[in-house]
């Protein structure tokens, strides 16, 4: 019955074990932090990015109801793109 023991018995002492496991823990809740830390920056740029394309929406729609006829007046797709800073790359 006892020769069976060795087996039973855990790899690592106990006591040596839990420096392990919270060594895990730490290095799982950091990661989790910097995780939650891009997902911010990444949140508050796009949000940026929305308004300002909300205001630049907002101009041009003030712009056509002002002068209605004069289209040649408004900027074209590629002008306003580049005023504005798209970087042309998704998420």
């Amino acid at each position: 019955m006892l020769d069976w023991l060795p087996l039973a018995a855990p790899a690592l002492p106990l006591d040596e074990a839990g420096k392990y496991v919270a060594g895990a823990y730490i290095v799982f809740v950091v990661l989790l932090v910097v995780y939650v830390g891009i997902m911010a920056a990444k949140l508050q740029r796009i949000e940026r990015e929305l308004r300002e394309l909300a205001s630049f929406a907002e101009h041009r729609a003030q712009g056509e109801e002002a002068a209605p006829g004069h289209e040649s007046e408004t900027p074209s797709r590629s002008d306003s793109l580049a005023s504005h800073g798209s970087r042309g790359g998704g998420a």
